[in-house]
Order: C-alpha cells, then sequence, then structure tokens
C-alpha cells in the first residue's frame, strides 16, 4: 500500500492537515514535505522507528549527520549557541531560502544540545560542525512549527510524483504543493570566523550571495515610475552627504539602494514630473528603469519601506517572513500616487519623502 498524497493547498481543513503531518513525525512516521529546492522525506530525529526508515531507504543509506531543517532561523540558536557578526548577519540575510549553512560548535554547546534533544551528539554534529537550513516554503515551515524537536530530511525529487516507488511502502503521508520553485538544489556554505566557503554551488552561487550580504535598502509602491524611484533617488543622496562621499561611491561601501513596483512592468522610464521635481534637489531620475517586485529583491533587503500598507500585504505575500522588515515610510498614512499630478504636487511629494528618509535612516544604524 502506498502512502497518502494530501493536495495540501485544495484541502478545506489545511491546520487539521498540517497538524496531522506534525502528529505523524512526533510519532515516528515519516512525511514527505515541499520546500522550494526539492520534496524531502522528513523524520524526527529523536524518534528511532522514524530515524531508522528514513536512514534505510534506497538506494544507499542517508549520510550520517542529516541535514536539520528549521521552521525560523531563530531556532539555529539552540544548535550553535552564541555567533559572530558574520553568523548572524548571514543566517538573517541568507534564511529563509535556498542555502544550507555548516557551523562549527564548541564542544560544550554540542554536548548541550544533544542532552537538551535527547539524542546522541553524533546525530547532530559530524565532528565539530552541523549543517542547518531554514526553508522557504510555507507548508514545511508550518509543519516544522509545530515539532519541537530537530527535523531532518532526505531529497525525494523535485514534485510529489518523483518520490521513488520504493519508498512509498515506508512512507506515511505526502503533502503535495504542486511543483517546486527551482529545479537546482540548494547551495551548501562553510559559515567561518573570518568568512565563508562554497561548499556546494546550488541556486544561489558566489555572486548572488555576495548580494544579499550587502546592506541593501529597497523602496516599494505601485509602478515603480514615481514614489519608489523618487525615494531611491533621494536617499542615495542623503546616505552619500552623510557619508561624505559620492553617490557612485555607496556601493563601494558596501550600501545598496534599490526600488521596486507591486504591480511594475520592467523597464518603464520615470514619471516626467518626478523627474523635474527631483532635479531642483540635485537627484537624478532620468536614467530610471522600472522592476517589479520579486522574492529575490525581497531577500537581499535589509529594510524595506513601502508607500501604503497594500505594497506592504504584497510583499508578504511573496514572502511571508520578510514581515518583520517591512516597514511604512509615512507611519501615519499611505503615501498617495501622484500619477496624473502636476508638477507641483510631485514637488510636494519630494519634499515630503525627503523629510521622512531622513527620519527612517535615523532611526537606524546600517552596517
Amino acid at each position: 500500500m502506498g502512502a497518502e498524497v494530501i493536495q495540501i493547498f485544495d484541502v478545506g481543513d489545511y491546520d487539521e492537515q498540517i497538524h496531522r503531518a506534525a502528529q505523524i513525525l512526533k510519532s515516528g512516521g515519516i512525511v514527505v514535505l515541499p520546500t522550494e529546492t526539492v520534496y524531502g522525506a522528513a523524520a524526527v530525529l529523536n524518534q528511532a522507528k522514524g530515524l531508522l526508515n528514513l536512514r534505510g531507504l534506497p538506494p544507499q543509506a542517508a549520510p550520517k549527520p542529516l541535514t536539520i531543517h528549521l521552521a525560523h532561523r531563530d531556532d539555529a540558536k539552540r544548535y550553535l549557541g552564541p555567533t559572530n557578526d558574520l553568523a548572524q548577519r548571514m543566517m538573517k540575510k541568507l534564511w529563509p531560502g535556498p542555502v544550507a549553512m555548516m557551523f562549527d560548535v564548541p564542544e560544550q554547546r554540542r554536548e548541550e544540545a544533544a542532552q537538551d534533544f535527547g539524542v546522541p551528539v553524533s546525530e547532530l554534529y559530524d565532528g565539530q560542525s552541523i549543517t542547518l537550513r531554514c526553508p522557504d516554503h510555507v507548508v514545511s515551515t508550518d509543519v516544522l512549527a509545530q515539532v519541537p524537536a530537530p527535523i531532518v530530511l532526505r531529497k525525494s525529487g523535485d514534485s510529489s510524483a518523483r518520490v521513488a516507488e520504493e519508498w512509498l511502502n515506508k512512507i506515511d503521508l505526502i503533502l503535495d504543493a504542486g511543483p517546486t520553485r527551482y529545479s537546482k538544489p540548494s547551495t551548501i556554505v562553510k559559515v567561518r570566523e573570518d568568512g565563508y566557503d562554497i561548499v556546494r554551488a546550488g541556486i544561489y552561487d558566489q555572486r548572488i550571495i555576495e548580494r544579499l550580504l550587502r546592506t541593501t535598502i529597497l523602496f516599494v509602491c505601485s509602478g515603480n515610475t514615481c514614489r519608489s524611484p523618487m525615494a531611491e533617488a533621494l536617499t542615495r543622496q542623503i546616505l552619500a552627504k552623510k557619508l561624505g562621499i559620492t553617490e557612485a561611491e555607496l556601493e563601494k561601501k558596501g550600501l545598496t539602494v534599490l526600488s521596486a513596483g507591486s504591480f511594475a512592468m520592467p523597464g518603464t522610464k520615470a514619471a516626467t514630473p518626478a523627474i523635474e521635481a527631483l532635479k531642483p534637489l540635485g537627484a537624478d531620475l532620468s536614467r530610471h528603469r522600472s522592476r517589479p517586485l520579486s522574492v529575490e529583491l525581497i531577500h537581499q533587503a535589509d529594510v524595506i519601506y513601502v508607500m501604503g500598507r497594500s505594497h506592504a500585504q504584497a510583499v508578504v505575500a511573496l514572502v511571508p517572513s520578510a514581515a518583520e522588515k517591512v516597514v511604512t515610510l509615512d507611519p501615519d498614512r499611505d503615501i498617495d500616487d501622484p500619477i496624473g499630478g502636476d508638477l507641483v504636487l510631485y514637488q510636494t511629494l519630494a519634499g515630503q519623502l525627503q523629510t521622512l528618509i531622513e527620519h527612517r535612516l535615523e532611526e537606524r544604524s546600517l552596517p
């Protein structure tokens, strides 16, 4: 008899099925979960039956230890203890996402964590190191969040249909969420005290990781032709003045300022009144071209300033975990779209944006 398959986004009792999957895992069963990269057969590390069955899935025994999957990035503290600034930044910038990270952990912390979870040290750590992953998929996150013990996964394919036939009798449940977002495997990164090494190239290469680790400010409006590009240009100017450098030197300082639109068409020029309104302020929008809001942009950003509540909703719809870094530029109201208005309206908006941005930047300590 094969494993039961649940079309998780089509059921009317989503929460009940998530809870059911968590209960199966906690009782020593195996559940296939979707991530953004692959489907993985999951088991709880301190359940001997489930772990034994998971390791025994063909074609060959799984390596030991398996990668632990986290519901939230903060859960890493339970395995790592205190970490340095680089490790904290990498977890913040790359998780949730298609990156597994390897960390060296002091012996005392390894022993404490193993005791806390009730498992041998060797099931958690490979010598002094551990590999953790925080997937960017709502279904896996929801299931993982309901299981307090460590959960490990073995790759089973890029769709529920690709789960090996010989696995089915050993699997209790498959949560089918459709095709995975990416076709490549996750990237594996070894985090050191003074940097990092890419152990296995995957979805994120060196170039993407370096870009994600920069300090990035993102502004979001609707079409990315008025409000957000005006805010982007003004922020570049304000930061350059504050640092005593030119705007062209911001990138060398590791500072990136971007804008995007929740409904933007790519490649559209900035509205003419927006360009004209910024000229007296010394900001140039003539070369701006619109870009749509994307998952990668959201992950890249340290802070996301939105013009209104609908833009905040658009960000969170793409990346639910990004809610913690979304900030309404004007805390008191939505900033109205000036499209169709005259130059005076745009000039007024430019002055408002400049004041709001200066206040917002004062609130933050940018690396």
